[in-house]
Protein backbone atom coordinates (compact mmCIF):
# COMPACT_ATOMS: atom_id res chain seq x y z
CA UNK A 1 0.00 0.00 0.00
CA UNK A 2 3.08 2.52 0.44
CA UNK A 3 3.85 2.84 -3.02
CA UNK A 4 -0.21 3.21 -3.88
CA UNK A 5 -0.42 5.82 -1.81
CA UNK A 6 2.78 7.66 -3.45
CA UNK A 7 0.74 7.37 -6.19
CA UNK A 8 -2.00 8.77 -5.29
CA UNK A 9 -0.93 11.44 -3.86
CA UNK A 10 1.48 12.71 -6.53
CA UNK A 11 -1.73 12.13 -8.69
CA UNK A 12 -3.78 14.97 -6.24
CA UNK A 13 -0.97 17.48 -6.69
CA UNK A 14 -0.15 17.22 -10.34
CA UNK A 15 -3.70 17.77 -10.62
CA UNK A 16 -4.01 20.59 -8.84
CA UNK A 17 -0.66 21.82 -10.16
CA UNK A 18 -2.46 21.08 -13.55
CA UNK A 19 -5.96 23.55 -12.60
CA UNK A 20 -3.17 26.36 -11.44
CA UNK A 21 -1.51 26.05 -14.38
CA UNK A 22 -4.44 26.23 -16.90
CA UNK A 23 -5.43 29.48 -14.72
CA UNK A 24 -2.19 31.48 -14.35
CA UNK A 25 -2.29 30.91 -18.43
CA UNK A 26 -5.52 32.44 -18.99
CA UNK A 27 -5.20 34.93 -16.46
CA UNK A 28 -4.92 38.62 -17.06
CA UNK A 29 -2.20 39.63 -14.67
CA UNK A 30 1.11 38.63 -15.88
CA UNK A 31 2.36 41.81 -15.47
CA UNK A 32 0.34 45.08 -13.19
CA UNK A 33 1.03 48.49 -13.78
CA UNK A 34 3.71 49.71 -11.05
CA UNK A 35 3.14 52.27 -8.58
CA UNK A 36 5.97 54.41 -8.09
CA UNK A 37 6.80 56.92 -5.42
CA UNK A 38 5.43 59.97 -7.42
CA UNK A 39 3.27 58.10 -9.11
CA UNK A 40 0.77 56.75 -5.96
CA UNK A 41 -2.55 58.47 -6.95
CA UNK A 42 -3.26 56.97 -10.27
CA UNK A 43 -6.74 56.65 -11.68
CA UNK A 44 -6.60 53.30 -13.09
CA UNK A 45 -4.46 50.04 -13.03
CA UNK A 46 -3.68 48.39 -16.37
CA UNK A 47 -3.09 44.58 -16.32
CA UNK A 48 -1.41 42.38 -19.19
CA UNK A 49 -1.82 38.92 -19.84
CA UNK A 50 -1.13 36.47 -22.71
CA UNK A 51 -4.45 36.51 -24.15
CA UNK A 52 -5.95 39.89 -23.21
CA UNK A 53 -5.48 43.44 -21.14
CA UNK A 54 -7.38 45.13 -19.06
CA UNK A 55 -8.06 48.76 -17.16
CA UNK A 56 -9.18 48.87 -13.93
CA UNK A 57 -10.80 52.17 -13.02
CA UNK A 58 -10.23 53.72 -9.50
CA UNK A 59 -14.30 52.95 -9.20
CA UNK A 60 -13.95 50.01 -9.81
CA UNK A 61 -15.11 49.67 -13.29
CA UNK A 62 -12.98 47.04 -15.08
CA UNK A 63 -12.91 46.32 -18.97
CA UNK A 64 -10.99 44.07 -20.88
CA UNK A 65 -9.81 43.41 -24.53
CA UNK A 66 -8.40 40.85 -26.37
CA UNK A 67 -5.51 41.25 -28.39
CA UNK A 68 -6.22 41.84 -32.28
CA UNK A 69 -3.30 40.49 -33.39
CA UNK A 70 -1.32 37.38 -32.92
CA UNK A 71 1.58 38.57 -35.21
CA UNK A 72 1.91 42.03 -33.64
CA UNK A 73 2.34 40.64 -30.15
CA UNK A 74 6.10 40.45 -28.62
CA UNK A 75 8.37 37.31 -28.91
CA UNK A 76 8.12 36.59 -24.89
CA UNK A 77 3.95 36.78 -25.46
CA UNK A 78 4.26 34.58 -28.40
CA UNK A 79 6.76 32.12 -26.91
CA UNK A 80 5.06 31.89 -23.80
CA UNK A 81 1.98 31.14 -25.21
CA UNK A 82 3.16 28.62 -26.93
CA UNK A 83 5.13 26.80 -24.20
CA UNK A 84 2.07 27.12 -21.29
CA UNK A 85 -0.23 25.77 -23.81
CA UNK A 86 1.98 22.91 -24.79
CA UNK A 87 2.61 22.51 -21.12
CA UNK A 88 -1.39 22.17 -20.27
CA UNK A 89 -1.76 19.52 -23.63
CA UNK A 90 1.09 17.55 -21.88
CA UNK A 91 -0.26 17.64 -18.79
CA UNK A 92 -3.67 16.28 -20.08
CA UNK A 93 -1.92 13.18 -21.90
CA UNK A 94 0.26 12.63 -18.68
CA UNK A 95 -3.11 12.39 -16.91
CA UNK A 96 -4.14 9.31 -18.67
CA UNK A 97 -0.97 8.09 -18.91
CA UNK A 98 -0.51 7.99 -15.22
CA UNK A 99 -4.04 6.69 -14.63
CA UNK A 100 -3.59 4.02 -16.92
CA UNK A 101 -0.37 3.01 -14.88
CA UNK A 102 -1.72 3.30 -11.58
CA UNK A 103 -2.34 0.30 -9.27
CA UNK A 104 -5.73 1.49 -8.17
CA UNK A 105 -6.77 1.08 -12.09
CA UNK A 106 -7.05 -2.51 -14.01
CA UNK A 107 -6.23 -1.02 -17.04
CA UNK A 108 -2.81 -2.53 -17.39
CA UNK A 109 -2.06 -5.80 -15.85
CA UNK A 110 -0.14 -5.76 -12.80
CA UNK A 111 3.23 -6.04 -13.40
CA UNK A 112 6.83 -4.69 -14.40
CA UNK A 113 4.71 -2.67 -17.65
CA UNK A 114 2.24 -1.22 -15.08
CA UNK A 115 5.06 -0.05 -13.11
CA UNK A 116 6.96 1.53 -16.47
CA UNK A 117 3.21 2.86 -17.86
CA UNK A 118 3.25 4.85 -14.30
CA UNK A 119 6.93 6.03 -14.40
CA UNK A 120 6.43 6.97 -17.68
CA UNK A 121 3.43 9.51 -16.50
CA UNK A 122 5.37 10.27 -13.35
CA UNK A 123 8.18 12.22 -15.97
CA UNK A 124 5.64 13.80 -18.34
CA UNK A 125 4.30 15.23 -15.17
CA UNK A 126 7.62 16.47 -14.26
CA UNK A 127 8.39 17.44 -17.83
CA UNK A 128 5.45 19.97 -18.20
CA UNK A 129 6.20 22.07 -14.62
CA UNK A 130 9.45 22.64 -16.06
CA UNK A 131 8.29 23.37 -19.76
CA UNK A 132 5.54 25.73 -17.98
CA UNK A 133 8.86 27.13 -15.93
CA UNK A 134 9.86 28.84 -18.93
CA UNK A 135 7.67 30.99 -20.10
CA UNK A 136 7.18 31.92 -16.54
CA UNK A 137 10.88 32.83 -15.75
CA UNK A 138 11.45 34.41 -18.87
CA UNK A 139 8.55 37.16 -18.82
CA UNK A 140 9.85 37.78 -15.01
CA UNK A 141 13.00 38.69 -16.07
CA UNK A 142 12.13 40.53 -19.21
CA UNK A 143 9.29 42.36 -16.21
CA UNK A 144 12.59 42.96 -13.48
CA UNK A 145 14.85 44.17 -16.16
CA UNK A 146 12.37 47.06 -17.60
CA UNK A 147 11.41 48.10 -14.12
CA UNK A 148 15.02 48.57 -13.04
CA UNK A 149 16.04 50.04 -16.72
CA UNK A 150 16.22 54.11 -16.69
CA UNK A 151 15.22 54.55 -19.98
CA UNK A 152 11.83 53.25 -19.58
CA UNK A 153 9.26 55.76 -18.94
CA UNK A 154 7.81 55.68 -15.59
CA UNK A 155 4.42 55.01 -16.54
CA UNK A 156 5.35 51.73 -18.73
CA UNK A 157 6.98 50.34 -15.78
CA UNK A 158 5.27 47.15 -14.23
CA UNK A 159 5.56 44.56 -11.54
CA UNK A 160 4.97 40.92 -11.44
CA UNK A 161 1.58 39.78 -11.66
CA UNK A 162 0.02 37.25 -9.84
CA UNK A 163 -0.74 35.16 -12.21
CA UNK A 164 3.14 34.62 -12.33
CA UNK A 165 2.87 33.68 -8.74
CA UNK A 166 0.04 31.47 -9.39
CA UNK A 167 2.31 29.77 -12.11
CA UNK A 168 4.99 29.20 -9.97
CA UNK A 169 3.13 27.10 -7.78
CA UNK A 170 1.28 25.35 -10.19
CA UNK A 171 5.27 24.27 -12.01
CA UNK A 172 6.27 23.13 -8.01
CA UNK A 173 3.01 21.00 -7.84
CA UNK A 174 3.48 18.85 -11.23
CA UNK A 175 6.78 18.50 -10.29
CA UNK A 176 6.53 17.43 -6.79
CA UNK A 177 3.67 15.20 -7.98
CA UNK A 178 4.98 13.72 -10.67
CA UNK A 179 8.12 12.91 -8.93
CA UNK A 180 5.89 11.08 -6.12
CA UNK A 181 4.08 8.89 -9.13
CA UNK A 182 7.42 8.21 -10.34
CA UNK A 183 9.35 7.00 -6.78
CA UNK A 184 5.83 4.72 -6.11
CA UNK A 185 6.22 3.40 -9.44
CA UNK A 186 9.65 2.80 -8.94
CA UNK A 187 9.24 1.25 -5.46
CA UNK A 188 6.31 -1.13 -6.94
CA UNK A 189 8.83 -2.29 -9.60
CA UNK A 190 11.50 -3.08 -6.82
CA UNK A 191 8.90 -4.52 -4.15
CA UNK A 192 5.68 -5.89 -5.62
CA UNK A 193 4.64 -6.93 -2.34
CA UNK A 194 4.61 -3.09 -1.69
CA UNK A 195 1.91 -2.51 -4.29
CA UNK A 196 -1.97 -1.90 -4.69
CA UNK A 197 -3.55 -5.26 -3.29
CA UNK A 198 -5.27 -7.02 -6.01
CA UNK A 199 -7.87 -10.48 -5.24
CA UNK A 200 -9.66 -12.64 -7.57
CA UNK A 201 -12.17 -14.56 -6.47
CA UNK A 202 -13.36 -18.12 -8.60
CA UNK A 203 -16.95 -18.15 -9.82
CA UNK A 204 -19.40 -19.81 -7.49
CA UNK A 205 -19.81 -23.22 -9.39
CA UNK A 206 -24.05 -24.86 -8.43
CA UNK A 207 -24.09 -27.47 -6.57
CA UNK A 208 -26.13 -30.60 -6.69
CA UNK A 209 -29.36 -29.40 -5.66
CA UNK A 210 -29.33 -26.24 -8.05
CA UNK A 211 -28.05 -23.91 -5.65
CA UNK A 212 -24.31 -21.96 -5.51
CA UNK A 213 -22.09 -23.20 -3.67
CA UNK A 214 -21.45 -21.24 -0.28
CA UNK A 215 -17.15 -21.78 -0.32
CA UNK A 216 -15.44 -18.79 -1.25
CA UNK A 217 -12.46 -18.85 -3.52
CA UNK A 218 -9.98 -16.47 -2.86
Amino acid sequence: MGSAALEILGLVLCLVGWVGLILACGLPMWQVTAFLDHNIVTAQTTWKGLWMSCVVQSTGHMQCKVYDSVLALSTEVQAARALTVSAVLLALVALFVSLAGAQCTTCVAPGTGKARVALTGGALYALCGLLALVPLCWFANIVVREFYDPNVPVSQKYELGAALYIGWAASALLMCGGGLVCCGAWVCAGRPDLGFPVKYSAPRRPAASGDYDKKNYV
